[in-house]
């Protein structure tokens, strides 16, 4: 769920499920037309009003308690094994495809057999690249975690 304001209505808050995006301040926007037509609007806006003038409403963050924040680092850690096991596994055979690409270039022909392979190659070399970019994303915030676990670690040392 996200929520939007209006600086000239903070008051207002309109809820609609989802994160940020285009769509949900299209969703926002409409509700915010609903408001209008039923004159719950307190504020008239002189000037129109755009979606991209919503203001998102974030919740302020509280500091996680230290075991919480070990848990949650240790559960991101673990799943940065998994996506680098899944990147791993499936990288010699992404690299295969990507080999077999360089077929469309030549000027021979192709047959069937290597049109067929290529076709179910692109859906290993999609997987692949979306799994390295989730990959890259989680290592982002993997360092994150590893720093946390350090810390406790090293404190628990120091006692």
């Amino acid at each position: 769920m996200v929520q939007y304001t209006l600086a000239e209505s903070p008051e207002i808050i309109l809820t609609v499920p989802g994160r940020d995006s285009a769509k949900a301040r299209a969703k926002a926007m409409d509700r915010l037309v609903e408001l209008m037509d039923a004159g719950e609007l307190p504020t008239k806006l002189a000037d129109g009003f755009s979606p991209e003038r919503f203001i998102e409403v974030k919740e302020p963050k509280i500091e996680p308690d230290p075991d919480e924040a070990v848990t949650e680092a240790v559960q991101i850690l673990s799943s940065l094994v998994t996506l680098k096991e899944k990147l791993d596994s499936s990288r010699t055979e992404a690299l295969k495809v990507r080999q077999q690409i360089d077929l469309l270039f030549e000027d021979e022909p192709i047959s069937e057999e290597d049109i067929a392979s290529l076709k179910d190659g692109f859906k290993v070399l999609k997987s692949f690249a979306q799994a390295n970019q989730r990959y890259k994303a989680a290592r982002e915030q993997a360092q994150e975690a590893r720093q946390i676990l350090d810390r406790a670690l090293n404190s628990s040392s120091g006692e």
